[in-house]
């Protein structure tokens, strides 16, 4: 299946569109860090990162584990609030403030979708076909639209024979194709991702791979933390580099890490 108008990723051409708007005037990027500290009791976990995701990047950070990757995909995902700096999307600060409004909330939850690395802690509907409409049913969205969400992203993923089947039941490849579906069902204008292809097999690896090019070939995002280099150049990322002070370095895709994205 390919993702174009009239498939659960139709484009809006105008958010999709680059850092340049009319006349050449810049657009503020989607995703913008700026100073970012964050401790968890009082241990200091991100300290003074910067950065920033435009419209259309695919964006992977890489880093040693506990270098803070997953904590900056929580602060983008709003799960956690920044201790100084300021966290920007689409041009709007993300603060308590921002995030007590319940429908700003809702929008902003709606626009990042955000895919754990352990599946089974965003699972919790007692059958696929539930999982994936869970979200666009909370969107107040027409009936057949909602149905023609949640067929195409289990088509897009290969899990539409597993419909009436338990996501508890399920292979940890299927349960990561499953919770991705279910981000993705809701159409958002970023897909955040924490390690999306730990653990998977070679087939399930192939397929979300090829969903991660189709999707940004269609004008989307994805900001992605992995351990795997091969993954990166498979997917031609712009990498973005943590060390393991929690300072972050722009480079090439430095020489440490796995060479696979998929388990053998």
């Amino acid at each position: 299946m390919q993702i174009g108008k009239g498939d659960v990723l139709t484009i809006d051409m105008n958010s999709a569109a680059g850092t340049n708007g009319a006349g050449g005037a810049e657009v503020a990027p989607l995703i913008e860090l700026r100073d970012v500290v964050f401790s968890y009791t009082g241990h200091t976990v991100v300290d003074g990162v910067s950065l920033r995701v435009d419209r259309g990047e695919l964006v992977a950070l890489l880093g040693p584990n506990g270098c803070g990757k997953t904590t900056i995909m929580r602060l983008i995902n709003g799960l956690e609030l920044a201790d100084a700096g300021a966290y920007l999307f689409d041009g709007h600060v993300i603060d308590a403030a921002y995030l007590k409004d319940s429908a700003a909330a809702q929008r902003f939850h709606q626009r990042v979708g955000f895919v754990f690395q352990n599946a089974d802690a965003q699972l919790f509907c007692a059958t696929v076909g539930e999982e994936v409409a869970f979200g666009p049913a909370q969107m107040g969205l027409p009936t057949d639209e909602l149905e023609r969400r949640v067929r195409d992203a289990m088509e897009l993923f290969q899990v539409a024979d597993l419909v009436d089947a338990s996501p508890y039941q399920l292979s940890g490849g299927q349960k990561k194709r499953v919770a991705l579906a279910a981000v993705v069902s809701m159409n958002p204008d970023i897909l955040v991702l924490d390690e999306p292809t730990n653990g998977l097999d070679e087939d399930s690896c192939d397929i979300v791979v090829n969903f991660l090019l189709a999707y940004v070939a269609a004008g989307k995002t994805v900001l992605m933390s992995t351990h795997h280099q091969d993954l990166v150049r498979r997917l031609g990322a712009r990498a973005i580099y943590i060390d393991r002070y929690h300072h972050v370095v722009e480079a090439p895709v430095p020489s440490y890490g796995t060479e696979s994205g998929a388990t053998d």
